[in-house]
């Protein structure tokens, strides 16, 4: 049989996370995304995501926040004018000491999500000519992350917003990221070697690129007053409204109505959150009027734009974010890839010149 691009051949079984897109269902673990995230920390998810269970909170957490001397090194030995992308996969490559030889666990999977908040804010701050800063011992993944970049203590509502979209885009099923990952472990290589294919594919713009079409879309409403005016004319030159429609939900992202739902709950604590929520209901109605039987809701991207237009986050940090995100998903498909491996190994069809 041949299907290009494998879509929806069914190559892995998996006890990590499922996606129905007819639904509009995200499950991890075999439970509810809306059900699962509330009241949960990403150290926590995370964890849940790797055993299956609710464990405590590994100490590791905090002890991979510290990079090995030579990870160090390498991150201020690399040109400033390469992609933050790029760094990660260099930093995380020269990972790959005896500890990490061993079979994939979730010891490793835990020391490597710790460090690559730090790898992106060292690598950043060093672009900007600024000193690293230390990681805080007293603050969460999030809450670090923020302070890692630029020094200064976030806000509630900043840690709320960001480790919100975090949560619902830890892990998606078999996307390009995950399958390289999969493939990676499948021949017995080790988990860095799996993560640095995972942050190449993730850098490809049809896959993790950022959705700046959405941050463009919020620059032009700019406040509520002008948001219809701003839709209406996309519309009539018969452009995409970006943040709308996905490929595999055919109904409402789970994902968003979380965001969503976020955002609501931080009403009056941000300019863009609030201006994200408002439009989003001009948008559905526009829609709804312009594209009857379209059925075009809104996807992830949406209000992740809104979020790191609220914490002013670096456009270049965006897809570097979503990887600190993903990397919890890909460690715990490498570890279910080694409990039970066979390499991976598709067919090619040669089509090229005749030969007798």
């Amino acid at each position: 049989m041949f299907q290009k691009g494998l879509k929806d051949v069914v190559a892995v079984h998996t006890k990590i996370a499922s996606v129905d897109g007819e639904k509009g269902e995200l499950r991890y673990r075999g439970e509810l995304v809306d059900k699962v995230i509330p009241n949960t920390t990403f150290e926590e998810l995370s964890t849940f995501l790797w055993t299956g269970s609710k464990k405590p909170i590994s100490p590791l957490f905090i002890k991979g926040r510290i990079l090995p001397q030579h990870v160090h090194n390498l991150l201020q030995t690399l040109p400033n004018d390469l992609q933050v992308m790029d760094a990660m996969k260099a930093a995380i490559a020269v990972f790959g000491t005896t500890s990490f030889l061993e079979k994939p666990n979730d010891e490793q999977a835990i020391l490597l999500t710790a460090a690559l908040p730090v790898i992106v804010g060292t690598f950043y701050r060093k672009q900007r000519g600024l000193q690293p800063v230390e990681s805080r011992d007293d603050l969460g993944h999030t809450a670090n992350f923020l302070y890692l970049l630029t020094g200064i203590s976030p806000t509630p509502a900043q840690v709320e917003a960001l480790e919100t979209y975090l949560l619902v885009t830890m892990e998606h099923g078999l996307n390009a990221s995950t399958f390289a990952a999969r493939v990676t472990i499948s021949t017995e290589s080790d988990i860095p070697s799996a993560i640095v294919s995972a942050l190449g594919t993730m850098k490809g713009p049809l896959h993790g690129g950022a959705p700046s079409g959405v941050l463009d879309l919020l620059d032009d409403m700019k406040s509520p007053e002008h948001v219809r005016a701003v839709i209406e004319e996309r519309l009539k030159k018969g452009e995409r409204i970006m943040g709308f429609g996905h490929r595999i939900y055919k109904t409402e992202d789970p994902r968003s109505i979380l965001l969503r739902e976020k955002c609501l709950a931080l009403q009056g604590e941000d300019a863009w959150l609030d201006l994200a929520t408002f439009a989003e209901k001009e948008i559905i109605e526009l829609l709804n009027e312009r594209k009857p039987g379209r059925k075009l809701y809104t996807n992830v991207e949406f209000y992740a734009a809104a979020i790191m237009r609220a914490i002013d986050l670096d456009p270049v940090l965006f897809t570097p974010t979503f990887s600190l995100a993903r990397i919890v998903g890909w460690t715990a498909h490498a570890i279910e890839q080694a409990g039970d491996n066979t390499i991976f190994r598709p067919q090619s069809v040669y089509i090229g010149k005749k030969f007798v």
